[in-house]
């Protein structure tokens, strides 16, 4: 595509979903995933620190046995996990220089910004620290990747316009949910300039198994196309994308996404109207009506997790998967320090404070049937 000087098609291979093999990565099965990528002209890939033996994997299918001009690897930073001090922070650098081997990264990103996770960079002076390892050689391009509001997006590339771009969670099913905001997300890195990466284009796998209505849609339209095809190349089709990751786990994934990205110029506008229906069908589903406002949250006496244990039960109605749904609700509420939605009191103050008008009590008991039982 030529963003940032760089020749990158739209499928990127991401590595933190790789196969397992009697409880360990599979490494020969990622060679070959590997060999697949490449033969087939595709030439980025993506890692983190925080992806359990990902760098290492990487190292021995790709970087030990490629020239290093024949791809591009990007890692990336998690200064908020269990680091105390800037020099930790600084540290993972180093070690994920060793675990891949790779010289070099020819993207390196601030790892997961958003909420309380982003003051850990600021605290650190990790932009000023990234800065000097490009003019070392160390960093060919520098970015950050970014799970939260659309607001807090905007703030981040005012406070720091040195970012050259950023990698957001955007697919379909995300677009318009007010939890997720993929998709005002998208416009306010377009305003900025930023060339975009996206990441869970199919949503963590759960839009290779949309609900009913919505693959009924998509078999109709295509019946010779994976219902996942749709997620990624719905994804590729966004103007200043640098590259679709998917997070590919094993050989037949990856052939399915390698033969239609091969040859992918954009989606036809009956393929646009036919997605269209899709997100429609999606929107008819009944799901908990919260916008992620969080008002309730504000005047709430004993802290709960409101918006997400909400999140945590769209999912399950959604996709009918009990440990993504349990997932969601464990790293929402849990993972914030909120309490879940069995310590409702009832006292009825949340209900009104929401503009929704839910009847936030009922629906909390609602998840805790469902999802803490």
């Amino acid at each position: 595509m030529g963003y940032l000087g760089e020749e990158i098609r739209k499928l990127g291979f991401g590595l933190m979903r790789l196969p397992q093999k009697d409880g360990a990565i599979d490494v020969e099965q990622v060679k070959e995933m590997v060999d697949l990528f490449l033969e087939a002209g595709f030439t980025y890939f993506d890692t983190a620190w925080a992806y359990a033996g990902s760098e290492d994997a990487i190292r021995q299918a790709l970087v030990e046995r490629y020239p290093r001009e024949r791809y591009q690897l990007a890692t990336k930073n998690a200064a908020w996990i269990n680091c105390k001090t800037k020099e930790e922070a600084y540290a993972q650098f180093d070690t994920s220089l060793a675990q891949t081997g790779a010289g070099y990264f020819d993207f390196y990103l601030l790892h997961n910004l958003g909420e309380s996770r982003t003051r850990y960079f600021d605290d650190f002076d990790m932009w000023n620290w990234a800065q000097e390892k490009k003019k070392a050689g160390l960093i060919k391009h520098l970015g950050f990747s970014f799970h939260s509001t659309p607001e807090e997006l905007e703030e981040i590339l005012n406070a720091h316009p040195q970012a050259e771009f950023v990698q957001l969670q955007i697919n379909y099913a995300d677009w318009d949910n007010p939890a997720v905001q993929s998709g005002r997300c998208y416009e306010v890195a377009r305003k900025y300039g930023k060339p975009v990466i996206i990441m869970e284009p199919v949503k963590g796998g759960m839009l290779a198994t949309p609900p009913e209505s919505v693959e009924k849609i998509l078999k109709e339209a295509e019946p010779q196309s994976s219902v996942a095809s749709w997620a990624v190349r719905f994804a590729a089709d966004l103007e200043g994308v640098i590259t679709v990751l998917s997070g590919m786990s094993n050989v037949d994934q990856m052939k399915d996404n390698l033969s239609y990205m091969k040859s992918f110029a954009g989606f036809s506008e009956n393929q646009k109207d036919t997605l269209k229906q899709a997100q429609e069908a999606l929107k008819k589903i009944p799901l908990i009506p919260c916008t992620s406002c969080n008002y309730c949250a504000k005047v709430c006496p004993m802290g709960i997790g409101i918006s997400g244990s909400f999140t945590a039960m769209n999912y399950l109605t959604l996709y009918h998967d009990i440990n993504a749904a349990k997932h969601q609700e464990d790293w929402l509420v849990c993972g914030h320090g909120l309490k879940r939605a069995d310590e409702c009191i009832k006292c009825g103050k949340c209900e009104e404070a929401c503009p929704q008008h839910i009847a936030i009590r009922d629906r909390l008991v609602e998840v805790s049937g469902a999802l803490l039982k």
